[in-house]
């Protein structure tokens, strides 16, 4: 089985290589790695609904860019700030995942950068396998 790394060499906030891939597909199963509220190297501003919005949009951006979609998705990790965040936080991903969703898990966590919010997902399509 081979491994096929999707961005690889990208840049993160002051323009640091981050040293991992977006996203890493094997056997039908797309690992993409987590995503913050970031647009051309910056947290994007606003509370938890702006930042939940962008983070999503740039894991479905990965996805779409692997050849999958979010229909794809098995399983959703999301990391909260605030816990006091987590209602607002669903009613943005409702407007993603509501048809089919897929299994989450969502915990607090102290970022690693200025925002509020990340998400990472593992998606599988067989005709990939």
């Amino acid at each position: 089985m081979t491994i096929k790394r999707y961005g690889t060499g990208e840049k993160g906030a002051g323009g640091q290589p981050l040293p991992f891939a977006r996203a890493a597909e094997a056997g039908g199963w797309l690992y993409v790695s987590g995503q913050v509220p970031m647009e051309k190297g910056e947290i994007v501003p606003g509370g938890i609904v702006a930042q939940s919005h962008k983070a999503i949009q740039n894991m479905i951006a990965i996805l779409n860019e692997a050849g999958y979609g979010v229909e794809d998705i098995v399983r959703i990790g999301v990391w909260l700030d605030d816990p006091r965040d987590f209602w607002s936080f669903n009613g943005v991903y409702a407007e993603y995942f509501n048809e089919n969703p897929p299994a989450r898990a969502c915990v607090q966590s102290h970022m690693m950068v200025d925002c509020k919010v990340e998400v990472d997902c593992v998606a599988y399509r067989a005709d990939r396998a």
